[in-house]
């Protein structure tokens, strides 16, 4: 039997009437102006969870008891173990601090490192949050704006520089695997932007949610793995909330090996009276970390095929879109700018005509405009739907 029979990512769940915010009618409503689509928006998958998962979370639930707990060592056991194994990273157990998610552990590095009308740096088009959690705590953002190539982009290093030599630049947030645009950094490109920092005592702040979900061809390499100056000079974002579709469950976790730097985290934390994973999301962390690896396998081989099919549908219906390369993550950046319709009309036709909701690459930076991002995180049925909806509306469109 392969890996493929076995877990059938054809089969998807319904997910209606279960509070996801990705198909909640009255949350789209309110936030999209949207109810009837096909929702391949916000990164969460259309998967049943692996059967290791949900057995170690059926034990645990029919034990019957909820109270306060406190983390064992099987689960700082279960990241050190993973990590060592897939990414060949040696992380200690006291390196490992609790976050309700990447989000938060960003808001709270933010509040621990800066002061109000400090500077820290992104590269657009990048993850939203990142821009809205630096002003809305009162920090001005400096956007080193990713270079375009023809279906990938590259780092705009003197762009980089000349920004971390600036004043009151306090903190580098670095989105790698990178999303929306895919990109899975090199060695080289990792080594590079951290020298530049280093030198300007610039603290980098890699967020690594999506660093299992990578493609044949590309490896992710840990920022904090390339040399010990790195590690000394990084705060790590990590979960497994991506890579196994536990997102609700909140098991995210940040990983700091500067003594100084892991005391200040916990400062802010304990005064904000976090402690650190329920029940569920310790059970949840040692049962995808232990015993779900084939279950990862096969779905990487599954939304490789789900992105190629993806990518040649659209490229042979529009000769001007462009998929853009997909290294990592399950969020292809699709390029619709050479049709010329406007990027808010464009959004209107896929989400009114098309009745198919994505992420208007505007919400990633003022260069996304025109670009939409696809969760390919689905059954493929689904997928083929969705692509064939919007090249109709599209069509349509055009034909006015």
């Amino acid at each position: 039997m392969t890996k493929q029979q076995k877990w059938n990512f054809d089969e998807g769940v319904n997910r209606e009437g279960t509070n996801a915010a990705k198909y909640d009618k009255k949350f789209l409503k309110e936030t999209f102006e949207v109810e009837d689509v096909l929702p391949l928006w916000v990164a969460d998958m259309d998967f049943r969870a692996p059967d290791a998962l949900l057995n170690a979370l059926k034990n645990r639930i029919n034990h019957g008891v909820f109270g306060y707990t406190i983390a064992p060592d099987t689960y700082y056991e279960a990241i050190i173990n993973w990590f060592k194994r897939k990414h060949q990273w040696k992380i200690e157990k006291d390196w490992i601090k609790f976050a309700p998610g990447v989000v938060p552990a960003v808001n709270f590095i933010i509040q621990t490192f800066t002061r109000p009308g400090d500077k820290i740096i992104i590269q657009e088009p990048v993850y939203y949050p990142f821009k809205s959690q630096i002003e809305s705590n009162g920090r001005i953002v400096l956007n080193n704006e990713l270079i375009p190539k023809e279906r990938t982009y590259d780092i705009d290093f003197e762009d980089f520089e000349k920004k971390c030599k600036e004043d009151r630049v306090k903190l580098f947030i670095l989105c790698s695997p990178h999303n929306p645009v895919g990109r899975v950094w090199t060695k080289d490109e990792l080594k590079r932007m951290g020298e530049i920092c280093l030198e300007n005592n610039v603290l980098v702040i890699p967020d690594e949610i999506h660093c299992d979900l990578i493609f044949p061809g590309f490896k992710h390499i840990h920022f904090a793995t390339i040399s010990e100056k790195f590690a000394q000079n990084s705060i790590s974002c990590i979960a497994p909330s991506k890579t196994f579709n536990i997102a609700g469950l909140k098991t995210s976790y940040v990983v700091i090996p500067n003594e100084e730097l892991r005391k200040a985290y916990t400062t802010t934390t304990s005064n904000l009276s976090i402690r650190g994973p329920g029940i569920i999301g310790i059970e949840a962390t040692k049962a995808v970390y232990n015993d779900c690896e084939d279950w990862l396998d096969a779905l990487l081989v599954y939304l490789k095929a789900n992105f190629d099919y993806l990518k040649e549908y659209f490229e042979s219906q529009f000769e001007k879109v462009k998929v853009f390369d997909l290294e990592g993550t399950y969020l292809p950046w699709i390029d619709f700018r050479g049709l010329e319709i406007e990027p808010k009309k464009l959004d209107e036709i896929i989400k009114k005509d098309a009745k198919v909701l994505l992420d208007d690459g505007a919400m990633f930076g003022e260069k996304g405009a025109g670009f939409q991002r696809f969760n390919i995180a689905c059954p493929r049925k689904i997928l083929k739907e969705a692509a064939e909806k919007i090249t109709k509306a599209i069509k349509n469109h055009l034909a006015k």
